[in-house]
């Protein structure tokens, strides 16, 4: 019966346990970026949490994204449970450090499944993915850039409201598109 439902897919197991473990590395993203939007407006920087705020809901929807191909292949797209999302943090600089983090953590994710789709000869797959990969440029240059804020305008004084203001004004300019 495992053989016959498999043939329902073009995904092999492994290609659709590796993509459902990224469904889950999104959902539990989302959730973080929340928390940092939460952290952030306890604690003041309103800016930045409005920030995290739109991060969540663009890893959300990256986790759909990635939700719909699964069932769209005919395989069996898993909704994540989610839990242990870290809701303090030391400092103001520590949030971004975390955010930083996290987006290379995803693209080093997104690049082992690039790995083994190319292995696997799931070139359908691997399509998909390239949205992702390009995206994650974009995710770790704003993410990069915020935390540089830290070292260019410092902390003290009304440093940290000078960084909350130029958060929500970076953005990123895809010039390798003609």
């Amino acid at each position: 019966m495992k053989d016959l439902l498999r043939l329902r897919t073009s995904l092999t197991e492994e290609i659709e346990q590796i993509l459902n473990e990224q469904i889950k590395m999104e959902a539990e993203a989302s959730a973080a970026y929340l928390a940092m939007s939460s952290w952030c407006d306890r604690n003041g920087f309103d800016n930045s949490a409005g920030y995290f705020k739109k991060q969540s809901d663009e890893e959300r929807e990256h986790m759909l994204r990635l939700f719909k191909f699964v069932s769209d292949m005919g395989g069996r797209a898993v909704s994540p449970a989610i839990s242990n999302i870290q809701v303090e943090y030391d400092s103001f600089r520590s949030v971004f450090e975390l955010a930083l983090q996290q987006e290379v953590s995803v693209t080093q994710s997104f690049n082992r499944i690039a790995d083994r789709c190319q292995k696997a000869k799931d070139y359908v797959t691997f399509s998909f993915l390239q949205w992702f990969l390009k995206e994650q440029v974009e995710e770790e240059y704003v993410a990069r850039r915020a935390l540089e804020l830290f070292d260019v305008i410092g902390e003290e004084g009304t440093g940290r409201y000078e960084i909350d203001k130029r958060v929500t004004k970076i953005s990123y300019e895809d010039t390798y598109e003609a």
